[in-house]
């Protein structure tokens, strides 16, 4: 990274709320999941980097505080961020989207989103008929350069292949995404799952809101969509709700096929769902 990035970067964070969860950016060291995808997120917030001879594709960017130690994990696994051609996101909210465009200044990476997802990350302004929007949701860099993929789009980048699978309800913008990783003889089903939790600003209510009134609709059709995908390999967007550090403690003495749990996208469906009807249950109590 020149210095002429940093500063260009430092500029577009200029006054973003820092604001954050006490851990999400807790140190953690890169490594390798499977085949050409590795772990290059924080403690708290993931992010993924796919590999290939023809550039990279990197899933997510943190939060504001985050994107000093992705581009060092990229590093340390031996790869530059100036190779990264594709910066995915899974939804819009600041700690997943609010440092991509920083790692986007490094790396003049293209951004891609959902269609409501990209109004979101192309003007900095958080959307109003979000479910956690409120007076003191924070604003993000606006950043150049991001497209729009529809549900069920397939991003191309030499032999890379990676879906866009809509998943809107935690947010409205949401996307996970799929791909395959080969690793000696086999290839498995890879699964950044967007984050699937029914979480509210009051007044916000998921049993009725006039500003997203399709919020529980969406949000219940998404928990199916991670249900039914192949998966072999889950990232969730917040690594622990997925257990991925449950597997890593495996993978280091198992190796990476440690990884590999087909429930896995089933069981943090179910989780999904569980939080939905404890808040649906909550909100008639209230009401």
């Amino acid at each position: 990274m020149t210095a002429i990035r940093l500063a260009l970067a430092g500029a577009l964070l200029a006054g973003a709320a820092s604001a954050h969860a006490d851990d999400w950016n807790d140190p953690q060291e890169p490594f390798a999941i499977y085949g050409n995808t590795y772990y290059v997120g924080v403690r708290g917030l993931s992010a993924v980097l796919i590999t290939s001879p023809d550039g990279h594709i990197l899933i997510d960017g943190g939060s504001p505080d985050s994107p000093a130690q992705i581009a060092a994990h990229i590093g340390q696994l031996g790869f530059k961020v100036e190779d990264i051609k594709y910066i995915l996101n899974s939804h819009e909210h600041f700690d997943h989207a609010g440092g991509i465009a920083a790692l986007q200044a490094w790396s003049g990476a293209t951004v891609l989103s959902s269609r409501r997802g990209a109004t979101v990350l192309r003007s900095g302004r958080p959307n109003r008929a979000d479910p956690q929007y409120s007076a003191r949701t924070p604003a993000m860099a606006a950043m150049p350069r991001v497209r729009a993929l529809d549900d069920g789009q397939v991003l191309s980048l030499g032999e890379l292949r990676v879906t866009a699978h809509y998943t809107p309800g935690h947010a409205p913008g949401g996307v996970s995404w799929t791909w395959q990783s080969r690793e000696g003889e086999r290839s498995a089903n890879m699964v950044y799952a967007d984050s699937i939790s029914a979480y509210a600003a009051k007044p916000f209510r998921y049993s009725g809101s006039a500003r997203y009134p399709q919020a529980r609709a969406q949000l219940e059709r998404s928990i199916g969509v991670i249900a039914a995908l192949p998966c072999d390999i889950l990232i969730s967007a917040h690594p622990e709700v997925g257990e991925l550090w449950t597997r890593k403690a495996r993978a280091d003495s198992e190796g990476n096929g440690a990884f590999i749990d087909p429930a896995g996208c089933r069981a943090y469906a179910a989780k999904g769902q569980a939080r939905l009807s404890t808040l649906l249950a909550e909100e008639a109590q209230a009401k």
